[in-house]
Order: C-alpha cells, then structure tokens, then sequence
C-alpha cells in the first residue's frame, strides 16, 4: 500500500494519542494494580446470553454483545437456551464484534433497540438491517466509544474468514470486561492486555471449530482452541475465563473440538486460571 510521506506522521501520531485516549479511559475506572473499589460502585452485572451473547446490566442502562434469538440460526445443532432481549432496562445499546448471522442477529438487535439506543459495529461494515429507532455507530480500532454509562473499545480480532471483527473492551461500574467475539488466536494479545488489562472477566470462544464451507478445507481451526483461550485468558490478566461458542453437534461442514469444556478446564488448571461455567440466562459470580 503506498503511504503519503506527509500525511503518515501525523495520522501515526494520531492513533498513539487514541490509543492513549482509550487506555486512559479503562484505567481511570479501575487503575493496574489499584485496590478493588468500593461495594457501591461495582454495580455491573453480566449474563451469559445464548451462543456468544453477553447482557452487561446496570441499575438504569443496558449493553448487549453479539445477542441472538434466532432459532433458525443454528437449529437442532445448538442445545443453548434463547434468552429474550426485549426485556432491556433503561437506556440500551449493543455491540457486535462481526456481521456473520449467528453474531448480528438483526431481530435481537431489533427488539433490544425498539425505543431507541446505539449499534456499534466494527468501521467498514453495514450491518443490516438497522431498526428505525437506532443509531449507527461504525467504531473504528482503539478508538473508545461512549454508550451513556458504558465506555467500549473495539480492539483487534482475528476471524476465521479473514472477515472484518474486532473483540470489545467494555468498562462500566466499576469493572472492566473482555468480549472476544469467536476470534482465533492472534498477536495482538500482549498489547491488549498491557492497555487495558487486568480484566474482572474475560468472554472467550473456546470450540477450536473447523470449517468445510471454502475449498480447499484448511483443517485448521477458525476460532480458538480450549488451549488458546486460556493463554489469551492469562496473557490479558483476567481474573476468570467466562467460556462461550460452543456446543454445537452433528453439523455438516462445522466440527468443534471433543470435551471443549474438560480440555479447557484441564489448560486453565495447568495455568491457574480460573474458570466460570455460566449457563445461558445464568449471571456471572465476581469473583472476591
């Protein structure tokens, strides 16, 4: 790609200082290394919703990541139980990491944002269609994005397509969360969790699935493995692994690994990471 030779200093300079910008921000909720804050402020909660959605719950707002409802999505193939997301308090957003179906569903985006709220997707993409009462926000990496109470960075993500995705850094009451998104492994871990780190939790797709749909089949897997997520886990700072993506059985040209959640238990305790099974409608324990 040819770069102007006036224009690439400034715009380098440019990201530093966002990049600056967004460790800021996610710091100044709860600092490395700092005392846990008070009882008042640790206000968030977080559910597991069904496949990869997460619901971030304060006492007057509501942010959603990557919801689905969609029985048509993944059919008979995925156990997990639907949860319902127009039951949303106070104001709304939702984020999502790519614009795959089982990612955006655009009718649980839809009944989240029915009176109104922010979609915020990674810059250069279209999801569609957008509900009538929505604002469209195309967010473009490390550049924070202010959802009312909730701050959420988009931070690099590796797809299993070469798509566009980006996991989500979201602060809030208190805490700060890691949303990946069903990303593979990739190199932007370290700086990840040197900008934002320690995490109080840590979202992470762990089914290590390999697809058939493209030819030729590369055998690999296309989002992380149990072993991976538990690296990134322990590279990022997380206090506890929340395992998500997986579960899906007897489709043709999609394969997850055997036992996703015994491999995974069995890395996290070779690592000393803690793990937190949450089941879909089930909230989240902080850890003490």
């Amino acid at each position: 790609m040819k770069h102007d030779s006036v224009n690439a200093p400034a715009l380098g300079s440019r990201r530093r200082f966002l990049a600056s910008c967004a460790g800021v921000a996610a710091a100044a909720l709860v600092p490395a290394g700092a005392a846990a804050p008070p009882a008042a402020m640790r206000s968030l909660r977080a559910q597991r919703l069904a496949w990869a959605g997460v619901r971030l719950q304060l006492p007057e707002s509501t942010l959603l990541i990557d919801p689905l409802v969609n029985p048509a999505t993944w059919g008979k193939a995925l156990p997990d139980r639907l949860v319902p997301v127009n039951d949303v308090l106070g104001e709304s957003h939702v984020l999502v990491t790519h614009t795959h179906s089982d990612h955006f569903d655009a009718g649980a985006v839809a009944a989240a944002l029915s009176k109104g709220g922010t979609l915020a997707y990674p810059a250069g993409l279209q999801p569609l269609p957008l509900p009538a009462a929505a604002r469209a926000r195309p967010s473009a990496l490390w550049e924070p994005q202010l959802l009312g109470d909730f701050t959420a960075t988009p931070v690099p993500a590796s797809d299993g397509y070469g798509d566009t995705q980006v996991s989500w850094v979201v602060t809030a009451g208190g805490r700060r969360i890691f949303h990946g998104g069903d990303t593979q492994w990739h190199g932007h871990w370290w700086r990840i969790g040197r900008q934002f780190g320690p995490f109080d939790a840590a979202f992470l797709p762990i089914n290590g699935a390999t697809f058939g749909w493209r030819e030729p089949v590369s055998g690999q897997p296309g989002v992380l493995t149990p072993e991976q997520a538990v690296a990134a886990a322990a590279i990022l700072g997380a206090r506890t692994l929340v395992p998500i993506h997986f579960g899906i059985s007897g489709m043709d040209n999609y394969a997850e690994v055997d036992n996703p959640l015994g491999r995974l238990r069995k890395a996290a305790g070779d690592r000393a990471v803690a793990v937190q099974v949450v089941e879909p409608g089930a909230w989240l324990t902080w850890p003490a």
